[in-house]
């Protein structure tokens, strides 16, 4: 098992400075912003061949009985249970205070290792940054810099070496030779052993079918972006499907303000849910934290396999609504919408509510709707089997004779119209499949550049309804094939 590391603090004492530098990413927002981070933001590093898992926290609050900081103080709580060891950061600049000596005094009761690291100390004596932490009782304070990098490798060295032998590796039963009787290659060395695998992996009549190919792709998390407007019940949609209070629901928009990934499992599916911040109109966002938190979410649906546009049934669809939905088609997402806080409007109502959605989102005719209720749990299972449908059809494997028979057969239905002075009619002579998510669908053939986006669209709805790409956009190019002799006809 990786020994697990929580970050814990009062607000701005450089927590996600440091996780980025021990998870060598950009995955958590920085900024010079009290309480920028709310949830728990988990990440991977390795030192050398030791790998472990780091938690971002955000700012503690231990005495916080309500309100946003208590919520963010029961999150920094859980990542401390789950955690191996703590690392207590205090700002080295600003010195000792009062919440510091709260939070210690918190940390001590839960039993948990504590490190005590002070942080921002870059060009400061260490004689002098240390003394006064000495009072909170955690002993050898060590001090870095996480934005500098200076003492953080030597910090995670002290955390890891502590580790040593509280975190049992697994054991690999089969390098001991347990199943050496089902082994052909038991008698050999390693050398010969992986000598015979490679001659059989070089084995001209060995052939990996597509089918092992689509198995690989079925074992590999799901990655869902959950996107709307603020506060329309995104974390709450999240926590539901995870089954606990994975993320911090609580009714003020705003409240997520960075991209949030959460690892679950359900039916023997592994899924990651990416939880992301509301997106308000452009002329609404002033600070500069939130125009970090639009570009996240925007990364985190070029990223995503399906996105879940999230609406609220109990507000009229907006132009921002519209917008997001935009942003998805170019994009290129699967995608599933889901109108939550459906229990809350009139049963005489909800018709009304849905043919003004389908209005205003008619160019998402390719997706699925659910009307749910994230706080209740009411169709949300329905809308993870929308996920599945949609991810399953932006990934589909279109063979080039099923698409070129389709053609064919949509051609004689409706041939493309006749453009231009000599009334040359474009010849559409055979399809393949040039990419997935989405599908794209290459069409070649004669004088295409004047199909009109009308027939393009009498295509796509062909091509979807032949091979069932529910939820998923669909791309049609055109190719057309260079006449040869049209130069020599011109010289004549």
């Amino acid at each position: 098992m990786k020994p697990v590391i929580a970050l814990v603090g009062r607000p701005n004492v450089g927590k996600s400075t440091l996780f980025n530098r021990l998870t060598r990413s950009r995955d958590a927002i920085v900024a010079d912003y009290a309480g920028l981070t709310r949830d728990r933001h988990y990440g991977e590093g390795r030192m050398g061949e030791r790998p472990f898992l780091v938690i971002d926290t955000g700012g503690f609050e231990p005495v916080a009985k309500d309100g946003i900081y208590h919520e963010m103080a029961k999150q920094t709580r859980q990542a401390v249970i789950e955690s191996d060891v703590v690392i207590f950061l205090v700002d080295g600049r600003a010195g000792l205070n009062a919440h510091d000596q709260t939070i210690a005094d918190d940390l001590r009761k839960t039993g948990r290792t504590v490190i005590l690291a002070v942080n921002k100390a870059e060009g400061m004596r260490h004689s002098n940054v240390t003394p006064e932490f000495y009072a909170l009782g955690l002993g050898e304070p060590v001090v870095i810099s996480s934005a500098h990098g200076d003492g953080v490798r030597e910090l995670l060295e002290y955390v890891l070496d502590g580790l040593l032998g509280k975190v049992q590796e697994p054991e690999d039963d089969w390098l001991e030779g347990a199943d050496d009787d089902n082994d052909p290659f038991a008698h050999l060395g390693k050398a010969e052993r992986d000598a015979e695998i490679d001659k059989i992996l070089q084995d001209k009549d060995t052939k990996i079918s597509a089918a092992q190919f689509d198995t690989e792709r079925a074992n590999r998390p799901i990655k869902i972006a959950i996107v709307g407007r603020p506060n329309v019940g995104k974390s709450t949609l999240i926590n539901t499907l995870v089954g606990e209070e994975r993320v911090i629901a609580f009714d003020m928009p705003g409240t997520t303000r960075d991209a949030i990934e959460v690892e679950f499992e359900r039916n023997d599916r592994k899924y990651v849910l990416i939880d992301t911040a509301g997106l308000r109109k452009r002329g609404k966002v002033f600070e500069a934290i939130e125009k970090f938190s639009v570009v996240k979410t925007l990364q985190a649906i070029s990223t995503a396999n399906v996105v879940v546009l999230m609406l609220d049934a109990q507000q009229d669809i907006s132009e921002q609504d519209a917008h997001i939905a935009g942003f998805i088609l170019e994009s290129g997402r699967a995608l599933v919408v889901a109108v939550n806080k459906w229990d809350g409007v009139q049963a005489y109502e909800r018709d009304r509510v849905k043919v003004d959605i389908q209005r205003k989102l008619a160019f998402l005719d390719f997706a699925k709707y659910h009307y749910t209720s994230a706080l209740k749990g009411t169709g949300v299972d329905a809308l993870l089997g929308s996920v599945h449908i949609a991810h399953a059809a932006a990934f589909a494997n279109l063979s080039t004779p099923q698409l070129t028979r389709v053609l064919y057969t949509a051609v004689e239905h409706q041939q493309p119209p006749r453009k231009g002075s000599s009334g040359a009619r474009p010849k559409l002579r055979y399809a393949h499949q040039g990419g997935q998510n989405p599908p794209v669908i290459v069409i070649h053939g004669n004088t295409l550049e004047t199909v009109p986006d009308t027939y393009k669209r009498f295509l796509e709805k062909r091509f979807r309804d032949a091979f069932k790409l529910e939820g998923t956009p669909l791309r049609i190019e055109f190719k057309s094939t260079k006449n040869p002799y049209a130069d020599r006809r011109k010289k004549r």
